[in-house]
């Protein structure tokens, strides 16, 4: 291991017992799972089909499993088990769902389709808006992650509102299981309680995965350490890398005291803090460190790098937004023109989504290629989702959620007490709901125009389902969408005539990419396979996580975890900004402060704050503040400049020569 520091190969080689890996930002954890899952495999001689390692997102867990495979040249690696949780509790799910009551095939909703579930049994029962379904959904995925099922939920109300959402948590869970489905929360739950309730599933899973890697331990919620905790169970082979200092996530659940809990629960637990930094100068980790000194520690811990000083961090003063886009572009186009950089190098990161517009402007002003992460994916339009979910019901008849998605797609009036009924039935039949939808028994419980256009509905799906099996799979999703008259419906519900050309160009955007997946990735395979495959792959999260390229990166703070860039823009350094006004106001400014320390430890080799003077804040101009976190950095390492000093002649003349080259650039189209 010529390649690790000694602190690294300490983690590597320690399998005596549980180990916590205290890794701070940058100091290499991925480098440390991969040699340790190639260490287990090579040096242990434990199978890789009895290894799992467990992250966050499809992107990591991707590049973990590469990573491994170019170390153990590929075949040694055969086996090993390397995802989010959520797939792993997927897998779990698929092998032992008729314990828990699922038939095969059972669908997941996605946080669409448990909204518009809610939204029903709101209406349903006459309590809330549209607003009310996302509030009530955020409740009780809360619930769920805290492993509470209804009955205790209704038990610990502490008042009518909460009474009522227990009621409906339960109802809900009713209408899932009626439906044959789970949710993105279940697929943590149910195992848990999978193995709660069946010794003998526990034992198997036990015995298959036999030793467990877990990043970014951090993020967990209750659920998530449960898990880990079951599956673990007394052999306790397993190794965690957490960070409590890029804990930023706990409005969705995630507890960092999960780290110092596997010192209670695990007492003999090893601890291995790795602390020297590959990514950044020491100027920018000494800020980083001051600015996380101020939050209470339960791990102490101090980053370093043999980078050298490097730049001081400059702070700029702007007079509004407007005025902070213009500069922010401006610093870059000289930097960029100064130091020969590539537009990818720059990354501007800010606390909300709301803040990118200006930036956008500015940037496509001075003809600056930018990427915006975190904006609306193609794959979460709903007209893009209704055609997938058509082409998922063809490829998977037993898919419940695809058909609840496109049932009433375009409108067959077919309403939400028909669906219960169907969902009834095809749960007393043991059937899915679009083979219950031909069931000539179903006549019994349901109105003969509601049979009928079930029936309808059953005919057209099981029609286009024959023709995928056999004809050119493009040429059937064309088909089926002229057949529904999709682009009609568009028109119908759209605002406007223009929004609905937009959708319908999103819809034939999507066919032209599945043309181009099976001319050049699944040439020859017939449309059911490819959506499957597709599926399997989780097609949609690896679209959003696509990185942008040679362009300039515009995104939020929480999106920016786990990446780096040679030279960061952090704006938007303002009281009730960074740290936001929700979080002052309930006295939790420490989760705050490492949302800008993970802002700060982005940066490779410059760093560059920005505050407004002024920001309009719902129509209104308002005096602004400088963040709390900016007088926490250290003034040594600082360069204030307010906008309003003179800059040199040299300065000047390089300026105007990069907005020269820019403006060169804009007129020739290049």
């Amino acid at each position: 291991m010529p390649d690790l520091n000694p602190q690294q190969k300490v983690a590597v080689r320690y399998i005596a017992g549980p180990l916590l890996v205290l890794a701070g930002a940058g100091s290499g954890k991925t480098r440390v799972i991969t040699h340790k899952i190639a260490h287990l495999i090579d040096r242990c001689e434990i199978s890789p089909r009895h290894i799992c390692a467990v992250t966050f997102t499809n992107k990591a867990a991707r590049e973990m499993k590469a990573r491994v495979g170019r170390m153990l040249e590929g075949k040694r690696s055969r086996g090993l088990r390397v995802s989010t949780f959520h797939t792993l509790g997927l897998n779990i799910l698929r092998r032992e769902h008729r314990t828990l009551g699922y038939r095969s095939g059972f669908s997941i909703l996605d946080a669409q389709d448990t909204e518009s579930l809610l939204r029903e049994l709101l209406q349903k029962h006459a309590l809330a808006d549209d607003a009310g379904a996302g509030a009530l959904q955020w409740r009780i995925s809360g619930w769920k992650n805290d492993l509470c099922p209804p009955e205790r939920a209704l038990a610990r109300a502490e008042d009518g509102t909460e009474a009522n959402d227990a009621r409906l948590y339960l109802e809900y869970q009713r209408r899932l299981k009626a439906y044959n489905a789970v949710d993105f929360d279940d697929l943590i739950l149910q195992p848990v309680r999978l193995f709660q309730e069946h010794r003998d599933v526990l034992e198997y899973w036990q015995n298959s995965i036999r030793y467990l890697l877990v990043d970014e331990y951090q993020d967990t919620n209750s659920s998530q350490y449960e898990l880990v905790k079951l599956l673990v169970g007394m052999r306790n082979a397993f190794t965690v890398v957490g960070d409590d200092d890029q804990s930023i996530y706990a409005w969705r659940g995630a507890k960092p005291e999960n780290l110092a809990q596997l010192q209670t629960d695990f007492p003999g637990i090893k601890m291995v803090k790795l602390e020297q930094n590959y990514r950044s100068t020491a100027r920018i980790l000494r800020c980083a460190n001051h600015l996380i000194g101020h939050n209470p520690h339960i791990f102490e811990k101090r980053l370093w790098s043999d980078f050298g000083d490097g730049e001081p961090l400059r702070v700029l003063g702007c007079q509004d937004e407007e005025h902070e886009a213009r500069r922010v572009v401006s610093e870059i186009l000289h930097h960029r023109f100064t130091k020969s950089a590539s537009h990818g190098d720059y990354a501007v990161l800010y606390r909300g989504n709301h803040q990118a517009k200006p930036f956008e402007k500015a940037l496509r002003e001075h003809n600056i290629p930018y990427f915006l992460s975190g904006g609306t994916s193609f794959f979460a339009r709903a007209e893009v989702k209704d055609v997938m979910a058509y082409l998922r019901l063809l490829a998977n008849p037993e898919d419940d959620a695809a058909f609840l998605r496109v049932v009433n797609v375009p409108r067959r009036e077919i309403g939400p007490a028909t669906l219960e009924k169907l969902a009834q039935f095809a749960n007393q039949q043991h059937m899915c709901l679009l083979a219950a939808s031909d069931d000539p028994a179903l006549r019994n419980s349901l109105s003969t125009r509601a049979g009928e256009r079930l029936r309808a509905f059953a005919a057209t799906i099981a029609h286009f389902a024959r023709l995928a099996a056999t004809e050119n799979p493009v040429a059937t999703a064309r088909a089926l969408v002229l057949e529904l008259d999709y682009q009609g419906w568009l028109h119908a519900t759209s605002s406007s005539d223009a929004a609905a050309e937009r959708r319908w160009k999103n819809v034939d955007e999507l066919i032209q990419w599945l043309e181009r997946l099976t001319r050049d990735e699944f040439q020859g395979e017939p449309l059911v396979e490819i959506v499957r495959r597709l599926a399997l792959m989780d097609i949609l999260e690896r679209q959003e996580e696509e990185t942008g390229g040679d362009r300039v990166h515009l995104m939020t703070l929480h999106s920016a975890k786990g990446l780096e860039f040679p030279h960061v823009v952090l704006v938007g350094m303002e009281e009730d900004l960074l740290p936001h006004r929700t979080s002052i106001e309930e006295e939790n400014i420490e989760e705050e402060r490492r949302l800008a320390y993970v802002g700060v430890t982005r940066a490779q080799r410059s760093l560059t704050l920005t505050y407004a003077n002024k920001r309009k804040r719902y129509g209104e101009l308002i005096d602004c503040e400088p963040s709390r976190f900016l007088s926490e950095l250290p003034a040594q390492d600082l360069s204030w400049e307010d906008g309003k000093g003179e800059r040199s002649q040299e300065e000047r003349q390089q300026r105007g020569t990069a907005h020269l080259a820019s403006l060169r650039s804009l007129l020739s189209g290049s």
